[in-house]
């Protein structure tokens, strides 16, 4: 049995885990003795995936949290939830992810996949780390790709100009740059942070991209349940103790390009996101930090 502080089953928190990447990584987790908690944004749904996990893990310890990324609202409410239910947290798997054909806002005025891909991620995970905190070793797996489309920091919500494939490759490029950015923050900390490229897989999340994409996508894709077993090592096999900062795949670890290892637009991300969510006066992680140069 996965075990966390004294001899209590680890508390592994998955984002989006009622399909896809995040459902058979709750299930992964779920089997090894854990106790999951699944976020979903649907009820339904997220209470036939909870007993879907339940039923197929045989683990009884498998919680669902109902919760919405685009709502900042709904985020501090699911986080102050879990919390107050479950004062420590082992991991967290930022794992729920949104692909949109056209630009959509959210109630908070963020541009749809920026608000769930990247700034929901960034609230929750800070909102949390009080509770991870309390873990002897915590683990934030963020879940991503290798994307090379900088960050517009002069259109960050595409309304000059907004193109889909390029908005979502952003929120992917700003989930490296908050990893290592909350790493080089956590750094002499119990908590670690990593990110982790699960591959093509075969969901339902870019069922509004062109019809070319979805083919090649489907074509080469590996099931969810595949991916989600390097997802589940990282997230608590012993041989990632401690290791921080890094980006990998299939239990490997990869490069990503030069700019996401950048500490200059990861610190300046860093300070937008939390003016948008309302963090900028936030007291636990500090502002500003010396950041080292980037990886060559």
């Amino acid at each position: 049995m996965l075990t966390g502080l004294s001899s209590d089953p680890k508390i592994c928190i998955v984002t989006g885990a009622n399909r896809g990447l995040g459902l058979a990584t709750g299930l992964g987790l779920a089997a090894q003795g854990a106790t999951v908690l699944m976020l979903c944004r649907d009820r339904a749904r997220g209470e036939a995936a909870r007993d879907e996990v339940a039923s197929r893990s045989g683990q009884s310890e498998v919680k669902l949290f109902i919760g919405d990324l685009a709502s900042q609202a709904s985020i501090r409410n699911v986080a102050t939830r879990i919390l107050e239910s479950h004062p420590r947290v082992d991991v967290l798997v930022n794992s729920a992810a949104v692909y949109a054909s056209k630009r959509r806002v959210t109630a908070d005025g963020l541009e749809l996949m920026f608000a769930v891909n990247h700034a929901g991620p960034f609230l929750l995970t800070n909102l949390l780390l009080d509770g991870l905190r309390r873990s002897d070793q915590a683990r934030i797996v963020n879940v991503t790709a290798p994307s090379t489309v900088q960050v517009d920091f002069e259109d960050l919500q595409g309304e000059a100009r907004f193109s889909s494939l390029n908005a979502f490759g952003a929120t992917k490029t700003a989930n490296l740059l908050f990893t290592f950015e909350l790493a080089r923050r956590l750094e002499g900390t119990a908590v670690t942070a990593t990110a982790v490229h699960p591959g093509l897989l075969r969901s339902d999340l870019m069922r509004e991209s062109p019809g070319l994409m979805r083919f090649v996508i489907g074509l080469f894709s590996k099931p969810a349940e595949q991916a989600a077993q390097g997802l589940v090592r990282l997230a608590v096999a012993p041989e990632f103790r401690g290791e921080t900062g890094k980006f990998y795949r299939d239990g490997r670890e990869i490069q990503a390009f030069d700019y996401a290892y950048d500490p200059e637009p990861g610190g300046k991300l860093w300070d937008l996101t939390a003016r948008l969510t309302g963090l900028s006066q936030w007291d636990g992680l500090p502002q500003d930090t010396d950041r080292p140069s980037p990886r060559p």
